[in-house]
């Protein structure tokens, strides 16, 4: 076995279920889950037929290029939404089976396999970044994202050591846990830093369609790119999904996009892999990219999950609403009732909702863990399932 496995940590969730272990919730009860973030907003119904439509289209083999109709969609959405000038859908855009598969198997074409090379990341960090890390033959290297830092990563603080060693930096804006939005200033800063010390960025950008100012929504790192004039995105990749935006995660839908010499070899990684999508994915995620709809009444749920809980939880848990994404990253010690880990199980032997503690996402960097003491919410039940689980931790802090 590839001994690189033993260094893959639990996942989160792992973790959580050993927490509630022996723990009975009150049956009267019904569970609330907030702590994993899955939509749970319906599919859109225009993309569900367009699925069944073209179920006939599964005698086919599918190209692990995908088919030209679905790159051009996908230009098209960059291209309007980033306000790019021009992005190649021959050559610059990859349909992926989900972000998750392909920020794992990214890593594993570009790195290099050396004792010191590293990966950067956000900490806390979307979990799969590490083990991409670990298995790609390379160490990673976490930049604490606290209340100091605005929940960004200080990219200043970072050595020249460290970055002559980075081949590969992974950023989440907007941020999960934490909502944090990077400004195209930051995202520019890191591009320059990226052609100085010789290494990649890989942007994770698959909560930039949820945010709370509809006239300002979140930069990307091509547009970046675009406003300082690169248009090759040399050096830069994002990741996109419709799991978030679309409601859609069981379609197994995104795609990767930006420099077009790294997708090349990504490409020939991927045809090997063996991961095409599936020709009705690719004929249903045509119809979900080309429609914006259905996106701004997503937004528009969300919202309102956020007033409720900050109408009802304000005053008893102060809560930051982020600038984009669906979660809440709450400090527990504001409500005194022990660590993340106590304030989770309590939380659900009490009032039968569970939450993530912070410290799960995290990993101790500088002689600390970002997550510790800190619960992640995600807002993704219903509307009616949300306001009684604010209800309920309220009850609980007050108890």
């Amino acid at each position: 076995m590839n001994p690189d496995l033993e260094r893959l940590h639990p996942y989160p969730f792992e973790k959580l279920n050993a927490l509630k272990l022996g723990v009975t919730p009150p049956e009267q009860l019904p569970h609330i889950a907030l702590s994993i973030g899955e939509p749970k907003h319906p599919a859109p119904e225009f993309v569900k037929q367009a699925l069944i439509s073209s179920l006939d289209r599964l005698e086919f083999y599918p190209l692990t290029k995908g088919l030209p109709e679905l790159r051009e969609s996908i230009s098209e959405w960059l291209t309007q939404r980033f306000k790019l000038n021009n992005i190649s859908p021959e050559t610059e855009i990859l349909p992926v089976n989900g972000t998750r598969e392909a920020l794992f198997s990214f890593a594993q074409a570009v790195i290099e396999q050396s004792s010191d090379a590293l990966v950067l990341s956000p900490n806390p960090f979307y979990q799969i970044y590490e083990g991409a890390a670990l298995l790609a033959g390379a160490q990673p290297h976490f930049l604490n994202c606290t209340v100091e830092t605005n929940f960004a990563p200080d990219f200043d603080a970072v050595s020249k050591e460290t970055w002559d060693k980075c081949q590969l930096i992974y950023l989440c804006s907007p941020g999960n846990p934490t909502g944090a939005v990077l400004s195209i200033e930051t995202l520019q800063k890191l591009i320059r830093l990226a052609d100085q010390h010789n290494f990649i960025i890989a942007s994770d950008e698959c909560y930039s369609e949820i945010y709370q100012d509809e006239e300002n929504p979140p930069p990307g790192l091509l547009q970046a790119c675009t406003e300082m004039e690169r248009h090759d995105y040399h050096r830069c990749v994002v990741f996109h999904s419709l799991s978030k935006r679309s409601n859609l995660p069981g379609l197994r839908s995104g795609f990767v996009a930006g420099d077009a010499e790294l997708l090349k070899s990504f490409l020939r990684y991927r045809t090997y892999h063996g991961c095409a999508m599936p020709v009705p994915t690719q004929l249903a995620s045509i119809s979900a990219w080309k429609d914006e709809h259905h996106v701004k009444e997503n937004r528009d749920k969300y919202r309102e999950k956020f007033e409720i809980f900050q109408q009802i939880l304000g005053e008893t848990l102060p809560l930051d609403i982020p600038e984009a994404g669906f979660y809440l990253w709450a400090n527990t010690q504001l409500a005194e009732k022990g660590s993340d880990e106590d304030f989770a199980r309590e939380l659900f032997a009490q009032q039968n909702v569970t939450v993530l503690p912070g410290r799960y996402l995290g990993r101790k960097s500088d002689g600390i863990n970002p997550g510790e003491n800190r619960i992640r919410m995600a807002l993704v039940a219903p509307v009616r399932e949300c306001k009684e689980a604010a209800e309920r931790i309220k009850q609980f802090i007050h108890s």
